[in-house]
């Protein structure tokens, strides 16, 4: 078969593909250019340079896969290939020991002042005393996401002797237990702790902005630093100014809110180290991105099952399940939300009525998919979804029953705060594909889910609706939709509302105080 490398690729990569099939390396070519030569290629191969969008896949009348050499599938349209019936995948796994590698390189450097010492010895100074470093035996590693980087780097700095402790509130435990690891509750207690902070957290809405001037101000005065996550979690200009006021002893970083860039406030800094993403920058992730991929394009059109396929593979759908695919993943997602301080252990799905007749294992796979995504770094997929639930000590359990009172099917998913009190959700979809969310925080609604929603648990009592509505009003988002369910006339009440815009933390936190809220949660679902 014919397989088109459109970028450039390691040659362990190419040579891994020629053994089998006949490969093209044809790189730097415009779009018109590939919609002229893709007709005949079963098989096609980029990096981030070239993009694979629905006129390419069109044109590829005998494409069967289109893979990634590396993390990220910005590039690729996913949506048309699976419409196509074109498998996608990546090399999700290809960059994580160099990254934690890189973690562990910085983590030395800033402990012993390696780069500042070097520039000014060849810049003719002898600095020995200004440059005393510290040991990192017997110091507190504070790790802020124990995923797959995370974990190689507590490993490495476990065998120096460090003391650990990290946040991570979808790891069990049991799971940090064993790594040597004391998980914490919060992303504060983490930095009041710590002598080193490392980051490995994805970059969500919700990590964006994470560590600004006042979580700064929680570190110690000899703390330091370090991302090599994603640029944008740490506020830039916060982290310049505590280096310059000695808030924190220093900091390294590998990544920036905009990148490529020579303009950060932390360029020039003494007490600073910086690289230009170097994270995956090695001869051995490159090559691992190479021989990966090719792996799973050989596998791909040899029609046999692709680990890192990133769209649904298998058998038929039952068609009492596919109107339930992107409910389950929203009530995944709902429950992430909801359950703020984390899960613990178990995760049951149920599927009630009909939809118990059917098989639901890849209704189960959705709603994994749906929790999962708002907490990891790497792309969830039906594919790795069971891996990375299993990784984080997360086990799901599946319930059939035959018999719904109110609906034709229901789907309910209930998870375990660690606090130990159950968070259940549950939603159905009714004639003409029509979604309704109806239990949320154990408690009956009725609502349409919607791509913005926010949720508050209070005390039931005279006013509150006409609360909220003043407080968003005032900040100009406008209430699509709202609905109320209690249990009892004076007891706990939910409000779940539609909205049509994003909500502002501070907003959020506003309503929070009118209302005297318990909780208050917004949340994108679609």
């Amino acid at each position: 078969m014919k397989i088109l490398v459109a970028d450039e690729l390691a040659d362990a990569g190419i040579a891994a593909l020629a053994r089998t099939h006949d490969v093209d390396v044809r790189t730097g070519l415009s779009k018109d250019e590939l919609l002229g030569v893709v007709g005949p290629y079963h098989g096609i191969v980029v990096r981030s340079a070239t993009r694979i969008d629905a006129d390419i896949i069109a044109a590829a009348g005998e494409l069967q896969v289109i893979a990634r050499a590396g993390v990220g599938l910005d590039n690729v349209d996913v949506d048309a290939a699976t419409k196509s019936g074109v498998i996608v995948c990546n090399a999700p796994q290809s960059n994580i020991i160099s990254a934690a590698e890189h973690t562990v390189a910085l983590l030395l450097a800033l402990a012993r002042n390696i780069p500042q010492a070097h520039a000014a010895l060849t810049q003719g100074r002898w600095e020995r005393s200004r440059w005393t470093g510290t040991e990192l035996h017997d110091k507190t590693l504070g790790v802020l996401g124990l995923g797959r980087i995370g974990t190689l780097v507590a490993q490495r700095c476990h065998a120096f002797g460090m003391r650990l402790v990290a946040y991570d509130p979808f790891v069990a435990p049991e799971r940090a237990a064993r790594l040597g690891v004391e998980l914490v509750p919060t992303v504060d207690q983490v930095l009041q702790r710590a002598d080193i902070v490392t980051i490995h957290l994805p970059k969500t809405s919700e990590t964006l902005g994470l560590i600004d001037s006042e979580r700064l101000a929680l570190m110690k005065p000899t703390a330091r630093l370090i991302n090599v996550a994603r640029g944008g979690i740490v506020v830039e200009e916060d982290l310049a100014e505590a280096l310059r006021n000695g808030v924190i002893a220093g900091a390294a970083v590998d990544v920036f809110a905009a990148e490529p860039t020579t303009a950060s406030p932390l360029f020039g800094l003494d007490n600073a180290i910086v690289t230009p993403h170097l994270g995956a920058s090695t001869e051995e992730a490159q090559d691992k991105a190479g021989t990966q991929v090719a792996d799973f394009v050989n596998l791909a059109l040899a029609g046999e099952f692709v680990p890192s396929a990133v769209n649904v593979q298998g058998g038929p759908i039952d068609d009492r399940i596919k109107p339930y695919l992107p409910l389950g993943d929203e009530l995944g997602r709902l429950l992430t939300a909801l359950s703020h301080s984390g899960l613990s252990g178990e995760v049951t799905v149920e599927y009630l009525g009909d939809i118990a007749e059917a098989d639901g294992r890849t209704l189960g796979l959705s709603v994994l998919k749906g929790l999962l995504s708002p907490v990891c770094s790497e792309p969830v997929t039906f594919v790795n979804a069971p891996l990375l639930a299993e990784e984080r000590g997360l086990n799901v359990r599946e319930i059939s029953d035959p018999h719904s009172e109110d609906y034709v099917s229901v789907l309910r998913v209930t998870g375990i705060g660690r606090d130990g009190r159950p968070i259940r959700v549950a939603g159905t979809v009714l004639p003409g594909n029509r979604e309704r969310l109806i239990e949320v925080w154990n408690t009956p609604v009725d609502v349409e889910p919607t791509q913005h929603m926010c949720f508050f648990r209070y005390e039931d009592r005279p006013g509150i609706i006409g609360a909220v509505g003043t407080g968003f009003g005032e900040a100009g988002v406008n209430i699509a939709a709202a609905q109320v369910g209690r249990s009892a006339v004076g007891g706990e009440a939910i409000m779940a509302l539609s909205l049509d815009d994003a909500v502002p933390d501070e907003v959020l936190h506003d309503i929070v105080d009118r209302i005297g809220a318990t909780e208050g949660r917004s949340i994108t679902l679609v």
